[in-house]
């Protein structure tokens, strides 16, 4: 018999409910309110007295409210269809919703149930199975969506029966396992798992070490980032956050890109919404939407949602990576998911952190980001979470808690700068404060040895030097004026100048600059070393600023033109007469 309480106590979104039997932590609960049910999830549990987060607004909730206590956590449904779908935080099918409005109460189911799907078996009758184990597999959008035995299965099981193939709905029995004790049980295409615990159904997860091309430079030559890997980019508003994140989603190499919009503004949503239909794929020549999900929970959307939605978002990410397909994650923001936390926090009345944050709010953004990673299945197979979030600070200190917690667990750190982006030196990425800690494991670098070059690790420390070193000239040169430092310190500058401008910048609207092939980004990045390299002969700083200037021109509309094209052949010949002009004999 399902457990029942009354409300006692409210406080916004925070209810009080006394309970008349036992109830678990995490565990969903439907109130009463007018003849609505609103949908809410306990989060700490005094006595007899349950505190429940409410997804909804709870507007007209009574002291005296009948809660009835569900016996499970708060789940998502997983299954073919997802792809291509906009859901809110609970996994409700926006699409699927009348009106302009969302209607308080109304939850939608996030599959199609009477749609048919093309199931091919993979595994056959008497094979020993266990939880995550691929028994099938179907069309999803292009892309293989397998069919596995559910992840709460616990112990071996042996195949009694698959049916052949053939259509079927997601609702149909697609196999029949035994168990260790003789019981048989059906299996079809759908299974539920709660989100806030993380899917481990893989044999190893082991530190990852494959380079995730996203065709942004900054990033591959610069900072990378792995498949598996964590980064966030944090930054003030109007420093091209929402570009970097739609770049990435495009050009990636990933199967599977989900958006989890937890806490934006909803304009900022809507031209996701907008715009990601039309975005053409550039890996597949389709549209990116046909391998996109979105998770939409705008600022607006009550405050428990919004904190659900991040943990949504990657239990659906695990459930794609146990088919063994690359998923790219991006979550905007998770400032407003760590001030969500905060909003709790505060109204349980528990003892604050910094800035009122939870004083457990390291621990929770740790488990959340530890949820990522490259894991090896049990067949062989590998997939990966790629997991990259942007964060909000206020007034851009990137000192808050939320930043200062994120940088202790991600690996990859993007800074996003205010003075780069008022230069309009986009992506404003700054090249010295941001970091990539892949670069130091020993696995990448073999990695990168082998597939790229073995002195490429060691050229991008260098320009990385020349950039940190021009940082510094050029605060000599704001303090003591031009003729204040020697010609060479001026070379100096102008050569982590031209670093700047022709690997570092990058013009996300240019057809060809817009996505930057490694071969390409390997190319430019010796190019530029060999120069950087070169001995110049110049008699006053006029000269070199006016060289450099030239230079960069020459090297910028080689960015925009397709690579060994005679375009581009022809700015290189340019490069190499201009180089002559001021190279020491």
């Amino acid at each position: 018999m399902a457990t029942k309480g009354v409300v006692k106590g409210i406080v916004s979104n925070l209810v009080t409910v006394e309970v008349n039997d036992a109830v678990s932590q995490n565990e969903i609960c439907y109130i009463s309110v007018g003849g609505t049910q609103l949908m809410s999830e306990v989060i700490k549990v005094i006595g007899k007295n349950a505190y429940v987060q409410v997804f909804e607004s709870t507007r007209g909730m009574r002291v005296g409210d009948e809660a009835v206590f569900k016996g499970h956590m708060l789940e998502v449904t997983l299954g073919p269809g997802m792809l291509s779908r906009n859901y809110d935080g609970l996994q409700n099918d926006l699409d699927k919703m009348q009106g302009v409005f969302l209607k308080r109460g109304e939850y939608t189911y996030p599959l199609q149930d009477e749609d048919l799907w093309e199931f091919k078996p993979v595994a056959k009758v008497g094979d020993c199975v266990m939880a995550g184990d691929w028994l099938g597999e179907v069309d999803e959008n292009h892309q293989p969506h397998k069919i596995m035995v559910p992840f709460v299965f616990e112990g071996t099981f042996t195949i009694k029966s698959v049916v052949g193939e053939g259509q079927y709905r997601v609702i149909d029995t697609i196999a029949v396992l035994t168990d260790e004790t003789g019981h048989d049980v059906n299996v079809n295409m759908v299974q539920k798992w709660p989100v806030k615990r993380a899917i481990t159904c893989y044999k190893a997860k082991p530190r990852p070490f494959k380079l995730l091309k996203t065709g942004v430079r900054t990033m591959d030559t610069l900072n990378p980032i792995v498949e598996g890997g964590t980064g966030f980019i944090p930054g003030p508003f109007g420093t091209g956050k929402t570009v970097m994140q739609h770049a990435i989603s495009k050009q990636a190499e990933a199967d599977i890109v989900i958006i989890a919009a937890c806490g934006e503004r909803a304009n900022e949503v809507v031209e996701i919404f907008a715009e990601f239909p039309h975005l053409d794929d550039p890996h597949t020549g389709r549209k990116l939407m046909e391998r996109t999900i979105i998770i939409a929970n705008t600022s607006n959307m009550p405050v428990a949602a919004r904190e659900a939605s991040v943990y949504t978002a990657m239990t659906i990410a695990e459930y794609y990576r146990s088919m063994g397909l690359k998923v790219l994650l991006m979550a905007d923001s998770t400032s407003r998911w760590a001030q969500a936390l905060r909003e709790m926090s505060n109204r349980l009345e528990e003892l604050p952190g910094p800035d009122a944050f939870p004083m457990d709010l390291s621990a929770v953004v740790a488990n959340f980001y530890a949820r990522a990673g490259y894991v090896e299945l049990n067949n062989g197979k590998t997939g990966s979470v790629t997991f990259i979030g942007t964060v909000s600070p206020a007034g851009g200190n990137l000192k808050e808690p939320v930043t200062e917690n994120t940088k202790k667990v991600a690996r990859c750190f993007y800074a996003l700068e205010q003075d780069r982006a008022d230069r309009k030196r986009y992506p404003a990425i700054n090249p010295i404060d941001s970091y990539s800690k892949y670069l130091e494991y020993p696995e990448f670098q073999a990695y990168i040895a082998e597939h790229i070059s073995p002195t490429w690790i060691n050229k991008v420390n260098e320009i990385k030097t020349r950039m940190l070193r021009g940082k510094e000239i050029s605060e000599q040169i704001n303090i003591l004026g031009d003729d204040g430092v020697p010609v060479e310190y001026h070379e100096i500058y102008w050569k982590s100048e031209l670093i700047d401008f022709v690997i570092l910048q990058q013009d996300a609207f240019d057809d060809v600059d817009a996505i930057s092939p490694l071969e390409r980004q390997e190319y430019m990045l010796d190019k530029v070393v060999d120069i950087c390299h070169t001995n110049f002969d110049f008699d006053n700083f006029n000269e070199v600023s006016d060289f450099f200037k030239k230079l960069i021109n020459v090297f910028k509309q080689m960015n925009y033109s397709e690579f060994e094209s005679a375009n581009f052949e022809q700015f290189n010949t340019e490069i190499f007469t201009l180089l002559q002009t001021h190279v020491k004999k």
